[in-house]
């Protein structure tokens, strides 16, 4: 058995917090500047080296790379065989109130969904926990901003609408989001479960490195496929047209009831943005 204070969980959130939001995780970079060198379109070409201006702007100043720095989620694999000496989902919410302060990164959190009223840290986090074995923790966090959140779709589709069913959802939610979600995109998408499920698969998604495919190649096969017929749209970076609306997309599944076909579809911006650790 493994010990670990739950001071080094509210330091390791708050890190990763900051790190999140000033640097794009490696292929996430590479797609956008690869994407940069190779788009045809001369409008689209232009704004995409705008966009790695601004990487490399917030490289230079330690700035944010997008002024809406997100609502933290937070994924966390916890060993079986460690004990956290503390209140571990207080020690996140900690770390999220540490690292946006201390960073100063935007607090974009309301305490109510209605009657609003900022939080004034950018907490609480939405905190995901699973128990998988070993006698480490494994922290990953998303910041994920609201102009592409909003953009997010779900479906309790029926199984006769099988796979042309789900590919047209897909394709129409993003046609639907339009410029909105700031192009070019990361497309998260969940297949199986339950209502809930499926949207947690489709955040998830996003969490894979760009250019990754699902194992099972009929998956991987409709990934190659969708992502082909959303650059096909023609909606292209920020909206203004050309072949790159979207770097990666991301199918995760889970097995399902016999009566149902639940989708959903998580949109990303360009800045989509996760740090992980293991303590």
């Amino acid at each position: 058995m493994r010990t670990l204070d739950a001071a080094l969980i509210r330091d390791t959130v708050a890190r990763l917090c900051i790190e999140a939001n000033r640097a794009l995780s490696p292929d996430m970079e590479r797609a956008v500047r690869a994407a940069a060198e190779t788009e045809p379109w001369p409008l689209a070409r232009n704004v995409l080296g705008t966009l790695c201006q601004n990487l490399d702007a917030a490289a230079r100043t330690g700035l944010p790379i997008c002024q809406d720095t997100g609502m933290a989620v937070v994924f966390a694999d916890v060993g079986q065989d460690v004990h956290i000496e503390g209140d571990f989902e207080a020690a996140v919410h900690a770390g999220v109130a540490k690292g946006y302060t201390e960073g100063y990164l935007r607090k974009s959190v309301v305490a109510d969904p209605i009657r609003r009223g900022n939080t004034g840290d950018n907490t609480p986090a939405v905190l995901y926990t699973r128990l998988v074995p070993g006698e480490q923790v494994r922290l990953t966090v998303a910041p994920k901003g609201f102009g592409s959140e909003n953009m997010s779709r779900i479906a309790m589709l029926k199984p006769s609408d099988g796979e042309e069913g789900v590919k047209r959802f897909v394709v129409d939610a993003v046609r639907a989001a339009g410029p909105n979600p700031c192009p070019p995109i990361v497309v998260g998408v969940g297949i199986g479960g339950t209502f809930e499920g499926c949207a947690l698969l489709a955040k998830r998604a996003l969490l894979r490195s760009v250019g990754s495919h699902h194992p099972d190649e009929y998956y991987a096969a409709m990934e190659r496929e969708l992502l082909q017929k959303i650059n096909a749209l023609g909606i292209g970076p920020q909206g203004f047209g050309g072949q790159t609306t979207a770097l990666h997309l991301a199918i995760e599944t889970f097995p399902t009831h016999i009566a149902g076909l639940p989708v959903a579809v998580n949109i990303s911006c360009h800045v989509t943005r996760h740090k992980e650790a293991v303590l």
